[in-house]
């Protein structure tokens, strides 16, 4: 476990056996088949978002404002929500979500303007530039989603896919106010 990099050539991280080798060594009661997975969950978690923070930087954006024209995309056209309903679908308080929209709307990727039937009430709407950095997002992700996946048949897909959703799905009753952050991340 020392300062040696390990079989992927991350670094000091400990293998997920070594890892797991240890707590047991710390915490007897623990079942290694359930922390192998959770272990692993979280480590491909972490390394697929580094993955595609680097898809976004490399297209001028961040995941921030990646997780923004997502929303306002999944809202349908014509991609138009309110701050209020951007921060809650975010996890966001409303003054992280009017610092995030600022930089946006300053960025060309989304506009903000008062609604013409309720003039108190402000939309937030993707522009076209915002919509082809949402399109190449997603090829690029596709690229890399594809090649994560090569080596499962479309049986395998299946089956983790109802796994996953399964877990997913036990998490959400459990816990169904942790759809957002224990903080804010920018």
């Amino acid at each position: 476990m020392g300062d040696t990099p390990d079989s992927t050539g991350i670094g000091s991280e400990p293998t997920l056996e070594e890892q797991i080798a240890a707590y047991q060594r710390e915490f007897q009661d623990l079942d290694p088949q359930v922390e192998k997975i959770v272990s692993a969950l979280s480590r491909l978690n972490r390394r697929m978002n580094v993955a595609y923070g680097r898809q976004t930087a490399a297209l001028g954006i961040s995941n921030a404002e990646w997780e923004v024209l997502k929303a306002l995309v999944l809202s349908g056209a014509p991609y138009r929500l309110g701050p209020s309903d951007l921060a809650k679908r975010l996890g966001l308080t409303p003054a992280a979500m009017t610092h995030r929209i600022d930089r946006m709307v300053s960025e060309g990727l989304v506009t903000r303007e008062r609604d013409e039937n309720n003039r108190v009430r402000v939309i937030v709407e993707l522009t076209p530039e915002g919509r082809e950095k949402w399109l190449e997002a997603m090829r690029m992700a596709t690229v890399f989603e594809e090649d994560l996946l090569q080596d499962l048949s479309a049986e395998d897909r299946t089956a983790l896919g109802d796994v996953l959703t399964r877990l997913l799905r036990r998490v959400e009753h459990a816990q169904p106010d942790a759809g957002g952050r224990l903080s804010d991340l920018d």
